[in-house]
């Protein structure tokens, strides 16, 4: 896994109700409560799960009282709760798809249901040969560095692409020398013999997600702005193929290990690709706003193959290259009266990353915190 980065996670919500503690295995199981009523107790590691239908009954879903996440949950009680005590839906195989009843791991299918990031960590856990995959362009600082400790807190395997070599002083991630692929983006003749690298280091084995996460936004010699009046040829040329031109050509490179993985792709555009930018240059800007528009072409050709395809478009996140002086210039412009996180941004990636977001593609998602209204 090469230098990335991440943010601290979400956590499932507890429906109103503050979750109860859970009893140990060898203690009676506690009541939980149900809006001032208890439930029945919980049931022992052989006896089937009262709160589960039979197969044949029919759930209740939240129209009738039970829980939104879980389809058959009695209201206040979380639907993790019966697997945490190593119960499972009736007729399902004790298996690790299922979860292991004795060793209390919950079933995949509901921790997908409530929260992707711990899915994905517990089947990491349980089956580390079958890790996910990601490349990542633009992984050593900002939003890529968050993006990768997160994706790598949830069991993910990461192969990182940057201009630079490994900085283990930056970036400490055990596995990132070995995962990390140096190229310069703006080179495609590098770019080809860096896809050869890249499909060798997955031998064979899919591709999860691909995120398009480098860019590079010149200034003038002086910091300036560079307008369409300003801004030299050989920059347009430059930007664009860092910009625009690397994240399709990854694309149709490693296709047949994102087909053979389900996977999905995210290009990162920019809230400038539809407003002028008081810093960001115009060529950035039209990079980014082609990006936009050719995310919704990959999404249209990626489809059949089973292949979603969508943008994110941040606004002003808070990076190392964000001055104190421009955010306090900002963030009065900005609704939510602040700059972004960069690990705001990273959570935003995970979900498109996962299958909560399988239905999802063709789509850019704004994250700016109201600045786009």
């Amino acid at each position: 896994m090469g230098c990335g980065g991440v943010g601290h996670g979400g956590h499932a919500p507890d429906h109103g109700a503050p979750n109860q503690a859970l009893p140990d295995h060898g203690a009676p199981n506690q009541v939980l409560p149900d809006h001032g009523a208890p439930n029945p107790s919980l049931p022992d590691h052989g006896a089937p799960n009262p709160s589960l239908p039979a197969h044949g009954a029919p759930d209740r879903g939240p129209a009738e009282g039970g829980c939104p996440h879980s389809g058959g949950s009695a209201p206040g009680e979380h639907p993790h709760a019966a697997y945490a005590h190593g119960g499972h839906p009736q007729g399902h195989p004790q298996s690790l798809e299922h979860g292991d009843p004795a060793a209390g791991q919950p079933d995949q299918a509901v921790l997908e249901a409530i929260c992707p990031f711990h899915a994905d960590k517990a089947l990491a856990e349980r089956r580390p040969r079958e890790a996910k995959t990601m490349v990542l362009t633009g992984a050593s600082r900002g939003i890529g560095h968050s993006t990768v400790k997160l994706f790598a807190e949830a069991g993910w395997r990461i192969i990182t692409c940057s201009r630079q070599p490994f900085d283990r002083g930056r970036c400490p991630w055990e596995e990132g020398p070995d995962d990390h692929v140096q190229v310069d983006l703006a080179d495609h003749r590098a770019l080809s013999l860096a896809i050869i690298d890249i499909k060798a280091r997955l031998g064979g084995r899919p591709l999860h997600a691909l995120i398009n996460n480098a860019g590079i936004s010149p200034k003038a010699g002086d910091g300036a702005r560079l307008s369409s009046l300003t801004t030299p040829v050989a920059t347009w040329m430059n930007v664009f193929h860092v910009n625009f031109l690397a994240p399709i050509l990854l694309a149709r490179g490693l296709f047949d290990e994102l087909k053979a993985g389900h996977g999905t792709v995210v290009n990162v555009t920019s809230i400038v690709g539809s407003r002028v930018h008081p810093f960001a240059g115009t060529a950035y800007a039209t990079s980014k706003a082609a990006l936009a528009s050719l995310t919704r072409e990959m999404a249209h050709d990626f489809a059949p193959h089973g292949i979603r395809v969508n943008a994110i478009a941040p606004g002003e996140i808070k990076t190392d290259i964000l001055s104190p002086e421009t955010e306090q210039r900002l963030a009065p412009l900005i609704p939510m009266r602040r700059v972004g996180m960069p690990d705001e941004v990273a959570k935003v990636l995970f979900f498109l990353c996962s299958d909560a977001a399988s239905y999802v593609t063709g789509e850019e998602i704004q994250i700016n915190g109201g600045q786009n209204l």
